[in-house]
């Protein structure tokens, strides 16, 4: 057994999301596990609500408890916030305010606050409210402002306690006592003891019992004088009156009942197993008592009985044994089995204990005994230390098997506030057991049940040896085969185990619902926090601390364990001031798995400063940075605290003068106005230092001669202001024998913002690699409306027909395809009208459906049927009235809004969206002998016919005649279009004739505008639909245009919008599927900056669709790119630079203004209103959709209350609002070419320490789809 730990560097700018590590067995088979890369700041202190679960309606007052504490363990100093509500239940439209009460009040010096609050304001006993309380607390730390919340909900019931038998067995032997447990608890499940419950068997009150500190009473029921075939129990706490009355909810006492049917033997000779009330611990040794009654009739000559006993756990028999027991005393009588615990029987032991009787019949018992999850590699981990001081020395000692490889981590505790669930458990390492236990007989999907062999009886009641019985109606009844059926278990005898079955076509009476069946005990235990604060060493020495070192993860190794089982390693403990939490699992041959419980240090000293920083910040905005100086000390203190200087940034101190005093256990922020001038890491270096011969106020000087320095260096990242800009160089290079030299110039525009320049350079074996790397973001933009939702759709379909084609296809990506296809299909159905056509916002905007987009959902739907369930409705659905749209003509008319319209300068859009529609139609695919397709190729051969086609409209013609199987109209149109072609750089594309330079707008890239690539890709599209299959004529034609299409390609593999990302990747999948070759070759590409190797690359088939990438260093700079071997790799080179928003020549104004204009109201630095005037200037009456993309600055969040405003009418222009973290995204389906105000929303400061006196920018964007 071994251990691998690998490492994977992520990039300066990584992609956020998820990532999944996927490890292959030898076996083939395979396990994940995702990750999630965002941006985050790590929390310095947790919240937590301690409330009670519930409330009953009787409960007159309640407490709630808030603690804030830092993750080192000190209190916090600060106020609370705490508010608890109740909301009215909503009927229709009607919605009332909530019941609440708030306090605002500080936190005591424990870093808690309790509150006690009368349950009368909320009318615990009044219908019309839901049945919880919902409680918020956020706590704000003094002097930072930094702000957490936790929250808990109550919830209210008129139960006033549960009653319920707990380890109870679903039969009862007669002769064998019967053994039970009750148990009491109040509505927040805590144990009531010393209470009496009665207890009724058959309806008959029979004893009465006392509950134990636990809430349980035990009890045992004399079975020797019963004869009933079934008794029914009940146990009574209080009655509940009777009474309901209008309007008010009533208290209501339950009631436990439990069915218990007698057991059947032929003999009347049982073996009970008598119940663990607990669960087994590893390493224990139990007697298990096993109670007997034998029918003795059949021992005459033998004066010893043989039980044997075997144990099941996880599928396995892990014990078996024998005991032989001496009858002669009587016929009834007790025996213990001896077991020693181990991690073998976790998490449950089945145990079997059964006799042969001479009458031959197997007279058996089971029970199934909770065990201690636990490991046969016994894992301790431990500090020497459980608190010192930063930088100090510490030893970590790990025990475990002798010769175990361990694997060890120790985090910052702040990094599991974030994500508890990141823990290893015992619970999650055992929920990966292929097996958990064996369930009756069904193995593999195979029931390997067997009829029974006794003949069947009859439905009478059958009297054997003064017994009544009825027989079951199958095999299920209480016998001994059920005990091995239950337990997996098949036996080989010739003995009775089954109770009568009752013939086939008689009936007979139900069996009663046995309560709590087969119910196991099992004990949740509840860590108790660790104790907050320490108290102080004494310290001689180490009066200056420089503290700059804080990672996250302190510890990440393999250590090797010695043959004594033990190891030892010395660490030194980082600079954070915080706990940290260490485990280790470990893995030896024979000894096999094991998991140590976390131990913690305590990382603090008596005197440190901290600084509170966000995540980034802009340059250009000012933000304050706030300083915390900690005195745990035990006396006041006199302090002087300091900002170095630097070149890359302004400091101003804005807190207001004191006498520097800090009192044991309290704290003093500091407070500068910061104004970032470069960009990168910024470096921030804060020292706070004692004064000892001062005194401080009335206090008098420190009688000890101690002066301490703390020195904290944090660095923060200062993000380029501006708007972004991305250009990528892409090429498509083949080689055989020969070796390809490419130059790379990375250049940079005269109006670049200074230091806002990163590049990267990346390789991928195939040329659909980078697209398939982020199929969730092929473009950089929304993607809140029906059409732009369908580029998360349609090119999965492509990717998925393209591996399968070329046997590329995991699993993974399978998977990975697939479940973008479930979730795109169910979202574009929001965007569905009644009437089977679609809209780009849906039916509830009052669109009408669109004729593009519903012919695109159409083909799409259609072709995703192979992949996924697609109700065959939604497809007929829209064809019918793509059928209604129909023109006598063959044509179409267009519906609802095109937003194709870039295309409409010099086309003729009834051609066009005929073409568009008949391509559609003959991909999903519909034959040319259909009627509706027959009429459309009709519309299109009138068409073909005009000498003066657009070149757009001559694309989609050859393309839908190529798919109609009409060579001679598609060779004819592609002559054409060859006259028409522009060739550059060993590529070959299409553009419009006359054709206007684009606008640079934000969601552009500096690429061929979106219609170039479309209808290029359409060209490229007919090259390859050719029956049976293309020439290799067509193929070299076909590699010309690929290169071009591919050169286009944005960095997540997209293009610049919706219809050219999707007709261009599926015109790549089929070019990629067409020339795709199964062979070893290798390529080799080298990356050389100056005639220095810089990165080597190596693509092969096991690595063809791995996106690999690197930064490049010098930008800007010369780079050249050797590419040798055989095959063809896809290189792409990123550049991403900010440049000043400047006033451009785009067919939109824009003017953003905030209220009030300035900051010298203090509310402004708060709380802000945005305005925003947008207009349409371009050469149409109305523009394509727009989006608004408004982003907020560093420190402020909108709110969503008056984002959610902008849905009323007199903002009807707007569509659709969207919050996206710092975003908020507007989406206007036309602007026309008068000006207007579209919305004002209020910015409101988040608590992250930062503030800001440069305003908002907008930016905005036209989408051309």
């Amino acid at each position: 057994m071994n251990i691998i730990q690998l490492e994977f560097p992520l990039t300066e700018e990584p992609i956020l999301g998820n990532y999944k590590i996927i490890v292959v067995k030898k076996s083939g088979n395979k396990t994940n596990h995702s990750f999630l890369v965002e941006e985050y700041v790590l929390p310095k202190f947790d919240v937590t609500v301690t409330a009670p679960e519930s409330l009953t309606v009787l409960d007159s007052e309640f407490t709630v408890k808030v603690c804030g504490m830092y993750t080192y363990g000190q209190p916090i100093e600060g106020k609370v916030k705490l508010s608890v509500c109740r909301d009215f239940d909503s009927y229709g439209r009607c919605k009332k305010s909530p019941v609440c009460q708030s306090f605002t009040k500080n936190l005591g010096t424990d870093g808690c606050l309790s509150q006690v609050l009368s349950s009368n304001v909320f009318e615990l006993r009044r219908t019309g409210y839901v049945r919880n309380l919902d409680v918020k607390a956020t706590v704000t730390e003094k002097g930072t402002g930094l702000q957490f919340t936790a929250a808990q909900v109550i919830s209210i019931t008129r139960v006033m306690g549960t009653i319920q038998f707990e380890n109870m067995d679903r039969h009862y032997r007669r002769g064998i006592p019967y053994f039970g447990q009750i148990k009491l608890a109040d509505k927040d499940n805590s144990p009531i003891s010393n209470e009496v419950i009665q207890l009724f068997v058959n309806n008959k009150n029979t004893d009465n019992f006392t509950t134990d500190h636990s809430g349980v009473a035990e009890f045992s029921i004399d079975t020797s004088e019963m004869f009933d075939p079934e008794i029914s129990l009940k146990a009574v706490y209080k009655t509940s009156d009777h009474c309901h009355y209008e309007g008010w909810i009533e208290p209501h006492y339950p009631e436990a009942s439990h069915s218990v049917q007698r057991f059947y033997s032929w003999t009347s000779s049982f073996v009970r197993i008598e119940p663990l009330w607990k669960d087994l611990k590893c390493g224990q040794k139990r007697m298990i008592t096993v109670h007997y009654v034998l029918n003795t009739e059949g021992y005459k000559r033998i004066n010893t009985a043989n039980f044997y006993y075997v144990g099941m756990a996880k599928g396995k028999i892990v014990l078996t044994g024998e005991i032989k027991v001496n009858i002669q005393a009587g016929q009834n009588g007790t025996f213990t089995i001896p077991l020693v615990v181990s991690e073998k029987m976790a998490p449950a032991l089945r145990l079997l204990v059964y006799t042969l009787h001479p009458d031959k019949e197997l007279v058996a018992d089971s029970a199934q005994l909770p065990v201690e999850k636990c490991f046969r590699n016994k894992v301790h981990v431990e500090f020497s230390e459980k608190q010192m001081h930063p930088a100090s020395k510490v030893s970590l000692v790990i025990e475990a098997a002798a010769n175990s490889l361990c694997a060890v981590r120790a985090v910052d505790q702040s990094v599991l506030l974030l994500k508890p669930e990141a823990e290893l458990s015992v619970e999650m390492v055992y929920s990966l057991h292929p097996l958990q236990d064996f369930q009756g007989y069904v193995f593999h999907g195979f029931n390997l049940e067997e009829d029974s062999q006794e003949p069947c009886v009859s439905s009478d009641h059958i009297f054997h040896k003064g017994l009544y019985y009825t027989p079951v109606m199958s095999g299920l009844g209480p016998d001994v085969y059920q005990f091995l059926r239950d337990m997996g278990i098949k036996l080989f005898t010739n003995s009775k185990v089954r109770q009568p079955v009752v013939c086939t076509g008689e009936t007979v009476r139900r069996q009663p619902y046995a309560m709590n069946a087969g119910h196991v005990a099992s004990a949740h235990h509840v860590k108790s926090p660790a104790e907050a604060g320490r108290e102080e060493r004494e310290r001689t020495l180490i009066l200056e601390t420089i503290r700059e070192f804080f990672p996250e993860a302190w510890i990440w190794d393999i250590v090797p364990i010695n043959s004594t089982g033990n190891a030892s390693i010395s660490y030194t403990i980082p600079d954070t001031i915080t706990k940290w939490k260490a485990s280790a699992f470990c893995v030896e041959e024979l000894a096999g798995f094991g998991m140590s419980v976390p131990a913690s240090l305590t990382a603090l000293q008596p005197f440190f400063v901290d600084l509170t920083l966000p995540y980034s910040i802009i340059r250009g905005e000012d933000f304050l940075l706030r300083a915390t100086v900690f005195n745990y000390l035990d006396q006041c203190i006199k302090i002087n605290v300091a900002l170095s200087n630097s070149l890359d940034y302004q400091a101003k101190l804005i807190s207001p003068e004191d006498d520097g005093c800090v009192c044991a256990k309290q704290r003093k922020t500091y407070v500068w106005n910061i104004f970032p001038k470069e960009i990168g890491n910024v470096v921030f270096s804060i020292t706070a230092e004692t004064k000892d011969d001062e005194a401080c106020g009335d206090k008098a000087p420190r009688n000890i001669s101690i002066d301490y320095r703390d020195t904290q260096i944090r660095t923060l990242l200062v993000e380029p202001e501006g708007i972004r800009r991305e250009k990528t160089q892409n090429s498509l290079i083949c080689t055989g024998d020969d070796v390809v030299v490419q130059d790379i110039a990375v250049e940079l525009p005269t109006n670049v913002l200074e230091g806002s320049a990163r590049a990267s350079f990346s390789v991928v074996g195939d040329i659909m690699g980078t697209a398939m790397q982020n199929l969730h973001q092929l473009l950089q933009m929304p993607f809140g409306c029906g059409e732009q939702n369908m580029v998360l759709f349609a090119p999965n379909i492509y990717v998925l027909d393209y591996l399968n084609r070329t046997g590329q296809l995991s699993e993974e990506v399978k998977s990975k395809a697939v479940g973008y296809l479930v979730s795109g299909y169910q979202r574009q159905l929001k965007y569905k009208h009644r009437d089977g056509s679609y809209s780009t916002f849906g039916p509830r905007y009052g669109q009408v459906g669109n004729t593009w987009l519903t012919a695109f959902v159409l083909k799409s739907f259609a072709q995703a049927r192979t992949h996924i369930f697609i109700e065959e409705k939604h497809i007929q659905d829209a064809l019918n009235w793509l059928t209604q749209k129909q023109k006598e003509n063959g044509c179409f008319r267009s519906s609802g809004t095109l937003l194709n319209n870039a295309m409409k300068g010099g086309v003729n859009d009834e051609v066009t969206l005929a073409a568009y529609i008949t391509i559609a139609l003959l991909e999903i695919p519909l034959p040319v002998t259909h009627s509706v397709v027959r009429n459309a190729l009709f519309c299109l051969e009138t068409a073909a016919n005009q000498k003066e086609n657009h070149v757009y409209t001559k694309a989609l013609l050859a393309y839908a005649f190529a798919l109609a199987g009409n060579r001679e109209k598609r060779k004819a149109l592609l002559d054409s279009l060859e006259k028409e072609a522009v060739r550059k750089d060993g590529s070959v594309h299409w553009q419009r004739p006359g054709k206007e330079p684009e606008a640079d707008l934000p969601h552009h890239r500096s690429r061929a505008p979106s219609a170039e690539v479309e209808m290029t890709a359409y060209v490229l599209l007919a090259h390859l639909t050719s029956q049976p299959a293309p020439a290799q004529e067509e193929l070299s034609s076909a590699s010309l245009i690929a290169k071009w299409i591919s050169s286009q390609q944005n960095p997540n593999g997209g293009f610049s919008s919706t219809q050219d990302t999707v007709v261009a990747l599926q015109a790549l999948s089929l070019y990629g599927a067409a020339t795709y070759a199964k062979s070893g070759a290798a390529s080799r590409v080298a990356l050389q900056s100056g005639g220095d190797l810089q990165q080597d690359f190596q693509v092969d088939p096991s690595n063809r669709l791995l996106l690999q990438r690197v930064p490049l260093a010098q930008v800007p700079g010369d780079y050249s790119v050797e590419v040798s071997g055989e095959g063809c790799v896809y290189l792409q080179t990123s550049l991403r630079y900010n440049v000043q928003p400047t006033q451009e020549e785009a067919p939109f104004m824009l003017h953003v203004h905030t209220i009030p204009e300035g900051c010298g109201d203090p509310k402004a630095h708060k709380v802000f209103d945005i305005g925003i005037n947008v207009s349409y200037t371009g050469e149409r009456n109305v523009s394509n959709m727009v989006i608004v993309d408004v982003k907020m600055l560093s420190g402020f969040v909108p709110l969503r209350s008056s984002v959610g405003k902008l849905s009323n009418t007199r903002f009807h222009q707007i569509q659709r609002t969207e919050v996206n973290t710092n975003h908020v995204l507007l989406y206007i389906e036309q602007v026309r070419n008068n000006p207007g105000l579209l919305w004002g929303t209020r910015g409101a400061l988040q608590h992250n320490g930062n503030s800001t006196k440069q305003r908002q920018r907008a930016l905005l964007a036209s989408l051309g789809l």
